[in-house]
Formats: C-alpha cells, structure tokens, sequence
C-alpha cells in the first residue's frame, strides 16, 4: 500500500528495505554471518543485495533506506535503480550522513565505523551520496543525531541542511540510544526537519511519545531496528514473543514488525534483511492480525531503555 511519508509529498510503503545488513559484511544483527553463507566477496553481496531488492520490488517496498557507512550499501542500489532502469518516481530513496565506513571490507576490523557530524562531513558524503545516487536521493539524514553530538545545535550544519530543504531535498534525522525522546524533542525545538527515523520495538518503546509528537507536527515517522538486531526474529533471548508468535499462527518477526505497523503515528517500519527469505516474512506482517491473547503477550515484553542500549552495544559483529 503506497502512502505518504508525513508531510513531505514522498509516497512510501508501510515497510521498508533498509540496507544496513545487504551493503558491508560485518553488521551486528544476529545470525548475519550465517545469513551471508560465507559469500562475502563484493560481486556476491552485490548480487544477494540485488535479489533481496528485486524481492522487497516485487513485494511492493517503495522506499530504501541507506547510509554512507553501510559499506557499499548505496552503490548496490544505485547500480540496481540502473540496471532495472527505475526512474526518481518509481521509488523513494533516503540516505544518511555522518558515519564513515572503515572496516574496509573485513569483518575483525577493530572499529567498523567513525561518527563525525561536522559540516565537513556533511558537505564530502553528501557529494558521494549525490554521485551514486543523483536525483533518485529525496530523503537524506542526519545519522544518529543525539543531544551528546551537539549536532542539532552547530549553526554551520543546520544552515547548510536548510539551503538543502529549500533547494527540495527533504531533511531527516535519526536517533539511537536511550535518550531518544529527548532527541526528537530538541529536534522539534530547533524545527527545520521533515522526517525522523528511530528505533521503536515491542522491547525498546520509549521514544513513543515523542514520535507520536513529531507525526502531529508533520514529520514523516520510520521506525528502524524494529527486530531488534535479531533478538526478535526468532534468534534472540525473548521467547514470550514465541510464544505469542505461535498464538498469533506467524513467525516472531512478522509478529513484531506488526506491532510496529499498529502505532498510528509510523509511516514505515523498516525491514532489515539479508536475505529472500527474511524479506518474505517480514513482509507477512502487513496482513498479520493478531488476537488479543498474543497481543497480551507483546503489551508484557519490554526492557527499560539502559538496559535495551547496554544488550545491543554487546552484540558481536556477525
């Protein structure tokens, strides 16, 4: 089902593909190393990105989220968008700025990637952005604003975002740790946004009511890591969500992206997989209607925000 992402005029779809897991061979959802079947060459992620892509088309995703630190993760779109010969019209593209990818294709790198949100690396990845992705990129986003970066409050940066929105790129920012809410709340303080993305779960749900703030202000609302980093996909450490899982006749991947899907104030839930399959099931939640014995259930699930942030900063790298 096409929708609209808040009110920025970009159509979307319920779920999303992000590519955080197709675009660079280390990444800390669980199971990823098991996912990738050790083909982990560029032309065989280039090649299973493309089949997840063709997939999440044929399965009706219209929007993509990348980032310039997920590996080769924009090339492997922008190259898909070429060959399927898709238009700026066909789909909507968001990307991110701010983290710079430094693994160089390893997966026992020290350090994956370097945060830096200065206007310097504002300026240089959006210039790359631009050059693999051109006028397909109509999203494009902070990564992983948080009150600690000082980001929302650096003149510089927020000036050269500003020239970007009147020029007609729509401005996003995304959060992660456990002051997400007082992220979005500053971020709706200084204005000049027009989508966030955050990460809202069944285990994690305390930005809620700041995202429910930013949709009545307009702000489109896409929700990543809704599994958790795996934790809910059937892989992790929660099995009450199987059992509500097995209440509800679905998987607990589909079961938690539809709790997702039932907040009136998301526009898009992103699904995160590396492979067909997971796409598939993801996509079951569009359709999955829960009673109220699983409902239960996922209302009982949940960690206090310290706790949730702690567990997913000790999650390995594949």
């Amino acid at each position: 089902m096409i929708t609209t992402l808040g009110d920025t005029g970009l159509s979307v779809t319920r779920i999303g593909l992000g590519l955080a897991a197709l675009g660079r061979p280390g990444y800390i959802n669980l199971g990823h190393a098991e996912d990738l079947l050790g083909h982990t060459d560029v032309e065989s992620m280039e090649r299973g990105a493309h089949e997840v892509l063709d997939a999440a088309y044929e399965g009706g995703v219209r929007y993509f989220d990348a980032a310039r630190s997920y590996g080769r993760a924009e090339a492997f779109l922008a190259s898909w968008l070429s060959e399927r010969g898709f238009g700026p019209d066909d789909v909507t593209v968001g990307s991110k700025w701010g983290y710079t990818y430094t693994a160089d294709w390893r997966v026992d790198a020290d350090v994956h990637e370097v945060k830096d949100l200065s206007e310097a690396t504002l300026e240089r990845q959006l210039t790359e952005s631009q050059e693999l992705l051109g006028n397909h990129l109509r999203l494009y986003q902070i990564h992983s604003a948080t009150l600690d970066s000082g980001v929302l409050d650096d003149a510089a940066v927020m000036e050269e975002l500003a020239q970007l929105r009147a020029n007609g790129m729509r401005i996003g920012f995304t959060t992660s740790g456990a002051r997400q809410a007082e992220t979005i709340e500053r971020a709706l303080e200084v204005g000049g946004f027009d989508a966030v993305q955050s990460t809202w779960n069944v285990l994690e749900r305390s930005a809620g009511p700041a995202l429910e703030a930013a949709h009545r202000e307009g702000l489109g609302v896409i929700i990543k890591e809704a599994l958790a980093n795996g934790r809910l996909a059937g892989r992790g450490d929660v099995p009450e969500l199987a059992v509500a899982a097995q209440l509800a006749g679905s998987t607990p991947d589909a079961l938690a992206l539809s709790a997702v899907l039932a907040q009136p104030w998301v526009d898009v839930v992103l699904s995160g997989a590396t492979t067909v399959a997971e796409l598939e099931s993801n996509l079951v939640a569009r359709s999955l209607e829960p009673g109220g014995d699983a409902l239960d259930l996922l209302g009982a699930i949940g960690e206090d925000p310290e706790t949730y942030w702690h567990k997913r900063s000790e999650l390995p790298w594949n």
